[in-house]
């Protein structure tokens, strides 16, 4: 079952690397809105949908729903700064959530 998840496990996993990246040079930074917070919770979202399509969970649809929602979230708060990393970050959160609005209940 695994394959049936496998481009979002990818996309989750490039958007817990890019959010890590983003939370790691943001630290000591000014921001105006809330990014680093929503790296934080974005990676948490990331790993938890990943656990859970890797396990082939029945709450899959429920939890990549949330994730995309997480994503979303983080993304509009990224891309806000002209910061690369923020950008990259971005990015990488809209492809996640686009991915998981494919499983997404």
């Amino acid at each position: 079952m695994i394959t049936n998840y496998e481009s979002c496990i990818k996309a989750c996993q490039q958007c817990w690397l890019d959010c890590q990246n983003c939370l790691t040079q943001m630290a000591g930074m000014d921001s105006d809105n809330e990014c680093p917070k929503c790296c934080l919770e974005c990676i948490e979202a990331c790993q938890i949908c990943i656990k859970l399509m890797v396990a082939d969970s029945k709450f899959v649809p429920e939890y990549a729903q949330l994730c995309a929602a997480v994503c979303e979230w983080c993304a509009d708060q990224c891309k806000q700064h002209e910061h690369d990393h923020c950008k990259v970050c971005a990015a990488a959160c809209m492809a996640c959530a686009h991915e998981c609005r494919k499983h997404a209940a």
